[in-house]
């Protein structure tokens, strides 16, 4: 019993260090990348309300030098379609703004020495549509 109570402590414990050092758990994207969610923004830009999604994902820069734009662009859209879509409030905005991040940066910080990519789509019934800036 002793030896149960030790290994339940120890795999909380885990979890608290993987949860404090992303801000939240991991989740699964098509690539197999680790990330996790950051926050979320509302804003209303010219285009109308914009509900922006901020991911950690501490990979990034490797996966930029190893994969194509491709790979990279089925997890932004995964993560819009599967985790953006569902938390969408109402009013509905008119767009969803995905980003992955190497660290977790201030929102509009500067940070050239940081990987950061994003994408912008449009929230359609159960898909996100890829908006051209």
């Amino acid at each position: 019993m002793r030896g149960l109570i030790t290994f339940t402590v120890a795999v909380c414990l885990a979890a608290q260090a993987v949860s404090a050092s992303t801000g939240s758990a991991m989740i699964a994207v098509p690539s197999g990348q680790n990330i996790a969610f950051i926050d979320a923004l509302q804003d209303r830009t010219g285009q109308g309300l914009t509900q922006r999604f901020r991911f950690l994902a501490p990979d990034l820069p490797q996966m930029l030098q190893s994969q194509s734009y491709q790979t990279l662009e089925a997890d932004l859209a995964h993560l819009c379609e599967v985790y953006a879509l569902p938390r969408l409030g109402m009013p509905q905005p008119k767009m969803i703004v995905i980003s992955l991040h190497e660290r977790a940066v201030e929102f509009g910080a500067s940070a050239p020495d940081v990987a950061q990519v994003f994408e912008a789509y449009r929230p359609n019934d159960t898909i996100c549509e890829w908006e051209a800036f």
